[in-house]
């Protein structure tokens, strides 16, 4: 089977060649079973993440580096990144390493059979969370908590971008956001097509090098306004198991 990895990137060139170093054991090791499949979206940075790319992995076998000529966020990279891949399973992971990529090949341990997306998961009660902001930390989670309770369902983790999940999920889930808010949309969408979603519990640490890029207030924004959106059929599951 075809494996795609997908890193979207943006002024990452403190970072690199860290990402570089933490992902070659992860890739001799995937080679070993799957036909992988690099993947990087350069989204309009404006510093050297292009050229180092180039550079540190241009000459990889299988590789596909896509630049956008202008900044575009998050969910327009994802976007960009899913109509160019073509693995049989998809793998998303952040440039910073804030995930240890080496947690991917567990990972894929749980995507069986009747697994149709794995989850990274800090804030399931077995993972864990090193040297974030406190704010920061209490923001994701108290969105994470709110989807949790909108939805119905056990998840603990919404907003982490590293996954593992077939090509129909992809295929068949639609997300509009071009920021941030786009992890969150394309897990809720998968639960709404009726996919398997499993958390696999993990730590969360903060970056060692650059900046987040996420804009945090417009951010936050954005998941208001789709919890809100949420909210009318989250009265309607609450009403309906009401009747059971």
């Amino acid at each position: 089977m075809k494996l795609s990895l997908l890193v979207p990137c943006y002024n990452e060139e403190e970072g690199i060649p860290h990402l570089s170093q933490q992902l070659a054991p992860v890739l001799k090791e995937l080679s070993q079973k799957w036909d992988l499949e690099l993947v990087f979206i350069d989204d309009g940075s404006k510093d050297q993440t292009y050229s180092l790319l180039q550079q540190y992995f241009g000459e990889k076998a299988n590789t596909k580096i896509i630049r956008h000529e202008t900044n575009q966020n998050l969910g327009a990279a994802l976007r960009t990144g899913f109509a160019n891949v073509s693995g049989d399973v998809i793998v998303t992971i952040d440039s910073d390493c804030s995930y240890d990529p080496r947690e991917i090949i567990p990972m894929l341990f749980l995507l069986d059979e009747q697994t149709d997306m794995v989850t990274a998961s800090p804030y399931h009660p077995l993972g864990k969370v090193e040297n974030v902001p406190k704010y920061r930390l209490f923001l994701s989670k108290s969105i994470s908590f709110l989807y949790r309770r909108l939805t119905g369902s056990k998840i603990h983790t919404f907003t982490a971008l590293v996954r593992a999940q077939k090509r129909k999920v992809i295929e068949n889930v639609t997300f509009s956001s071009p920021n941030f808010l786009a992890t969150a949309e394309i897990l809720i969408g998968a639960l709404d097509k009726g996919y398997v979603v499993k958390e696999y519990p993990t730590t969360l640490r903060v970056r060692q090098y650059g900046v987040s890029k996420m804009k945090l207030l417009k951010v936050m924004g954005s998941h208001v306004k789709y919890l809100v959106k949420l909210f009318p059929r989250a009265v309607g599951l609450w009403v309906g198991f009401g009747k059971k």
